[in-house]
């Protein structure tokens, strides 16, 4: 058993449930929400860096806007980028390295995998879709802590993700917070707030989940 496998309360495999977040985490967001931020800064006339945009994705949209848009102009413009995001960002985002792997470990276990994710679910439901790649549940529009009540609604015992938010969420859940450090935030950071475990992908998940679920059998 590695040294970042913790003990935890046992769990039997039909019990297992693992949640992921999407952006950064099980899908590579930056082609696509680049694409979507020019055509919106076309669109508006309104200039937006998209290249520093992809720098800080994980919280909700509404935030990123609120650095080019007034504040009154916001909801509309939100309403509009999720409008024609399906047209620029889908087919440009590709998954990340581990990922259908990663959900297939899960199910491999005997477990339910999950995605609870800030993004607006009709188009995480798109972007999975067009990737193969089918999770049990998908639940969006939840951000950071916020994500804790799907996570103990579908009982989830780990919450895989890659943002700060993330190790929030799970940690408010009481699921352990395994994270990667493949989005903005640095393994470093991703400690000090507390995350459980730090892999370097998710192409370390399928051995690090089958370790953990022998380890609650002990």
């Amino acid at each position: 058993m590695s040294p970042e496998t913790p003990t935890a309360p046992a769990v039997s495999v039909r019990q297992l449930t693992v949640g992921f977040d999407l952006d950064m985490t099980l899908i590579d967001s930056r082609p696509g929400i680049k694409a979507a931020y020019r055509a919106l800064s076309a669109e508006t006339g309104t200039f937006i860096d998209a290249d520093e945009a992809v720098t800080r994705l994980g919280p909700p949209l509404d935030e990123e806007l609120a650095y080019w848009f007034p504040q009154a102009e916001i909801p509309a413009v939100a309403d509009r980028y999720r409008e024609i995001y399906p047209t620029y960002a889908i087919e440009a985002t590709p998954a990340m390295p581990g990922a259908r792997e990663a959900i297939e470990a899960v199910r491999a276990l005997g477990g339910r995998a999950i995605v609870v994710t800030a993004k607006h679910e009709p188009n995480a439901r798109l972007h999975l879709a067009h990737l193969g790649i089918e999770p049990d549940a998908v639940i969006g529009w939840l951000w950071a802590e916020a994500k804790a009540g799907a996570l103990r609604e579908y009982g989830a015992q780990v919450y895989v993700g890659d943002h700060v938010g993330d190790v929030r969420g799970a940690r408010t859940a009481g699921a352990l917070s395994v994270a990667v450090p493949t989005g903005p935030c640095p393994e470093p950071e991703l400690r000090e707030a507390g995350a459980d475990v730090v892999l370097p992908d998710l192409t370390a998940l399928p051995q690090w989940l089958a370790e953990y679920v022998a380890a609650q059998a002990v």
